[in-house]
């Protein structure tokens, strides 16, 4: 049988919580002026905090050896993501053994969540999530990445190769 109590009177107040709140922000305020140098700083601009290798940063579209994008425009990370925010447009390629290409590769930074679920639904790991976490701009259109801020930025130096062989795959029949 569970019982259930009233609240007193007391707790309708606000004000005991209110000084409550302020008595543990003073006592922490207090704690951390006397001990200063127990703190942990990090000098932001000069320092920076080192991130693990596994984590999950801005996106990056790879590219193959001849330096042409890695994606095959099959929409899978479009179709993956949650937030909706990938949107690709395809073309049919030139070369006969290229199915298709994408001419449009966007993504909104601002509604994207970091998952890293279009980079587990890409076949053939056109998509990568890199180490690069700083992003700062004014607009918010600034924010929507094309093919070459996701493939070509200057940070990339020249675009993150691929680790899967295009002739081991045609060699595997995928």
């Amino acid at each position: 049988m569970s019982v259930v109590k009233r609240p007193s009177a007391k707790s309708k107040w606000y004000i005991p919580g209110i000084l409550t709140g302020l008595g543990i922000t003073i006592k922490h305020m207090l704690f951390n002026l006397a001990h200063r140098k127990d703190i942990y700083t990090i000098e932001y601009p000069e320092e920076r905090y080192p991130y693990s290798e596994r984590f999950k940063g801005n996106h990056i579209l790879t590219v193959k050896k001849d330096g042409s994008l890695r994606c095959t425009a099959c929409m899978l990370c479009a179709t993956y993501c949650p937030a909706e925010c990938i949107s690709i447009v395809a073309a049919e390629h030139d070369d006969p053994s290229v199915e298709k290409y994408p001419i449009s590769y966007e993504i909104d930074i601002l509604r994207c969540v970091f998952c890293g679920f279009c980079e587990e639904a890409c076949p053939v790991d056109a998509i990568r999530m890199g180490p690069e976490h700083q992003t700062a701009a004014i607009v918010g259109d600034n924010f929507v990445y094309d093919i070459n801020r996701l493939a070509y930025r200057p940070g990339l130096k020249g675009g993150v190769l691929s680790k899967v062989d295009d002739e081991e795959r045609h060699k595997k029949g995928l």
